[in-house]
Parts: C-alpha cells; sequence; structure tokens
C-alpha cells in the first residue's frame, strides 16, 4: 500500500510561500517599530492552523492569535512557542490552563477576574484588555467600567496586563468614517488606563483592513487575519490595495468516471438535468460534506484550462460535470486556483454565494486534506481527522 497520508483524489493547497510573503508585505507597509500578530483562528481561516502560525513566524510575526483557548492549546501540543492571544471570551475556570500553558487571554469583566483569581491562587496571568469602541460584542465601553476593571485588578495583582486593543467594525469601507470614532474612543480609554498606572507593552487596534488603511495610528502591533492568506478584506480595499496580496489557498480534484450520454438522461437528485444527445459527464468526488454546498450547482471547475459546468444537483461526496469532450478518468479538476489561462478565484466563489471571502476556505471541512507548499514543493499534510 502507498505510504501516502490521504486516500482520496480530493485535495486543498496551501502556499506557505505566499503567506511569508504578505507577513513581510505587512512588516514593509507599518512603521518599523510595529509588530505583526498572525490570527490564526478556525483552523487557520481553513489554511492549517499550525502550518500557518509557523509561516507567519519565519516570515517575522511575533505574537499569535486564535478564537478559542482550544485553538491555542492545539498549537502549544504542536510544540508552538510563540505568544498566543486567545482573542474570544474564555471561562474564568479554565485560567490555570492558560497560565500553565502560557497562553495570553482576553479581559474585559470584574466578575470575570474575580472568579479567576479564585482559580490562579498564586499564579501569574497575562492578560490583554478589550475595549469596545463601537463593535458592540466584546469589551470595556464605558469609563465607568474601566474604573471598575482597576480597582478588581489592584485587588487581585496576579494578572499582568500586557495588552490593550479594539476592533474595527467598518475598516474595510473605505468612505466610511466610523473608523475615526472608535479611534477616538481607544486613545480616551487607553489616556484612562494610563493615568491609573496601567501602561501595558503592547496597543493593538488594526485588523488587516484597518492596518492596510492607517498603519500609522493602529498602535505597536497589527492582528493580520484575512489578508495573511492573500484574501482582500472587501472588493473595496482590492482595487486600493497598496502591496499586492498572494492568494494561498487552492482546491483540486480529479475525475473518477467519464460517460458518454443519451439524449434526455437524468443526472443527480430530483433529476433536475437531462443530458443531450453524446454529451460527456464526468464525476467529481466533492460534496457538500466537504463545503462544496449545493448552491454551486450553477458554478463551473476547470478541467483541461477550460470550463466545465456542474450539472444536477451537488450530492454529499460527489458531483457531476458537462464536460467539453471526451476526458480521460483521473484528468486534473481546479475548484479554486489555475489551470491553463483560466482561474477561478476564492473571490468568484463568495459572490456566487453571496457572503464574503472569509467563509469559503473555512467551508472546506477537515476531510479534505491540506497539502502544504513550500519554495513551489509539497513539504507534507495535515489532516485533522488523520491526526486524532
Amino acid at each position: 500500500m502507498d505510504n501516502q497520508p490521504y486516500y482520496r483524489e480530493t485535495w486543498a493547497e496551501i502556499n506557505l510561500d505566499a503567506i511569508e510573503q504578505n507577513i513581510k508585505s505587512f512588516k514593509r507597509h507599518v512603521p518599523s517599530h510595529v509588530s505583526v500578530m498572525a490570527v490564526v483562528k478556525a483552523d487557520g481561516y481553513g489554511h492549517g492552523a499550525v502550518a500557518t502560525a509557523e509561516a507567519a513566524l519565519r516570515a517575522g510575526a511575533s505574537y499569535l492569535a486564535v478564537a478559542i483557548l482550544d485553538e491555542a492549546l492545539a498549537l502549544r501540543e504542536e510544540g508552538i512557542t510563540a505568544p498566543i492571544l486567545v482573542l474570544g471570551w474564555v471561562p474564568p475556570v479554565h485560567a490555570k490552563i492558560a497560565s500553565d500553558y502560557k497562553i495570553t487571554l482576553t479581559v474585559f469583566q470584574t466578575d470575570w477576574i474575580e472568579q479567576a483569581a479564585v482559580v490562579l491562587d498564586d499564579l501569574t496571568l497575562t492578560i490583554h484588555l478589550k475595549i469596545d469602541t463601537g463593535m458592540g460584542r466584546l469589551g470595556i465601553r464605558t469609563e465607568k467600567e474601566a474604573k471598575l476593571i482597576v480597582e478588581c485588578l489592584e485587588k487581585y495583582p496576579g494578572f499582568m496586563v500586557e495588552g490593550l486593543y479594539t476592533h474595527f467594525a467598518t475598516a474595510d469601507e473605505l468612505d466610511n468614517l466610523f473608523i475615526e470614532s472608535q479611534l477616538t474612543a481607544f486613545e480616551e480609554m487607553a489616556t484612562y488606563f494610563e493615568r491609573e498606572g496601567i501602561r501595558p507593552r503592547w496597543t493593538h487596534l488594526g485588523n488587516s483592513a484597518g492596518s492596510i488603511r492607517l498603519p500609522d495610528r493602529i498602535g505597536n502591533l497589527i492582528r493580520v487575519g484575512i489578508a495573511m492568506y492573500g484574501l482582500h478584506p472587501s472588493q473595496e480595499m482590492k482595487l486600493n490595495q497598496p502591496f499586492k496580496l498572494e492568494p494561498a489557498f487552492s482546491l483540486h480534484s480529479q475525475l473518477v468516471h467519464v460517460k458518454q450520454m443519451n439524449g434526455g438522461e437524468p443526472i443527480s437528485y430530483g433529476s433536475t438535468y437531462r443530458t443531450n444527445e453524446g454529451e460527456w459527464i464526468g464525476t467529481v468526488p466533492i460534496g457538500y460534506a466537504d463545503g462544496w454546498i449545493r448552491k454551486l450547482k450553477d458554478s463551473y471547475v476547470l478541467i483541461n484550462g477550460k470550463r466545465a459546468p456542474i450539472v444536477g444537483r451537488i450530492c454529499m461526496d460527489q458531483f457531476m460535470v458537462r464536460l467539453p469532450g471526451k476526458t480521460k478518468i483521473g484528468a486534473p479538476v481546479t475548484l479554486i486556483g489555475y489551470q491553463g489561462s483560466e482561474e477561478i478565484t476564492i473571490d468568484d466563489i463568495a459572490e456566487r454565494l453571496e457572503t464574503i471571502n472569509y467563509e469559503i476556505p473555512c467551508m472546506i471541512g477537515p476531510r479534505v486534506p491540506r497539502i502544504f507548499l513550500q519554495n513551489k514543493e509539497k513539504k507534507g499534510v495535515m489532516n485533522t481527522i488523520l491526526k486524532k
């Protein structure tokens, strides 16, 4: 039996060189005193958290960010020692685990500090205070809340305030001035904390869009998320990008069956498509269980450098395409990426699904292996199912 770590004809390729290049582009874009926090939540936006984190660190990122504690622990278990911030709320009962694994937590509630202090006992926990300047999700909203936080931290000295941050709500909308309101609100809150003796090492306001737009006004640490993977925060910003982003994600498969049809033969569930006389139909082994959802039934893939439209309903594990002619079994199929002079981008898929590009790589499920490419060669495969 072949020694390969996966056994299907569908896979995603992740170009680690592209990720490194994107991080380096951000480092050149912002002032020299500004460091980079690479956001690798949601399994690196569907690209693979460990490999993309390592690529970002090689390129000069000094911090990592995730959404939940489980993601941070998974990185630690893979041997990553760089600082990691959990951006989301973590139950205070898990504060000791975070301390043990040197994981930084986001804090914005006095009750949380009091409960976590009991769990920590004499241990120290590194924290970043989150300010809600208008996102409306998590964070300290008023000076009154900030005062209570300060008093609570004075009572429990085991918390080391390393950072102060916020998150922009409209940074990817170039004509929306709400970002200025958020900047002002953050500056006022930062000034209050400084008066109270809290002067954190890091201040970070900029997500990908904010860091691109306002490189001189987003603190001394930027959080690079979607743009790290070569995707633009919005179509508007794509047209006004000050430096090039290199997409890292492509999706591929192969034809596993080919047949020539008679006229009027049904294809797939519901018999919604009927063939023309002499038409060639191919089967591609990926379906909605992998994230290629049924709403993509009117889209196309690339085969032999040409567009091949999907016909009939997409099944759980497979779909069918109308081929331009007789085609060999095993012919490469590109769902996202280049083939010849044709290209299907993540933005193309997002537009067809009436959503944002963030969602597309995250949709592609864990049973699709990720093959990591570095220096234009295959480096290895990470498949979260096989690793369990």
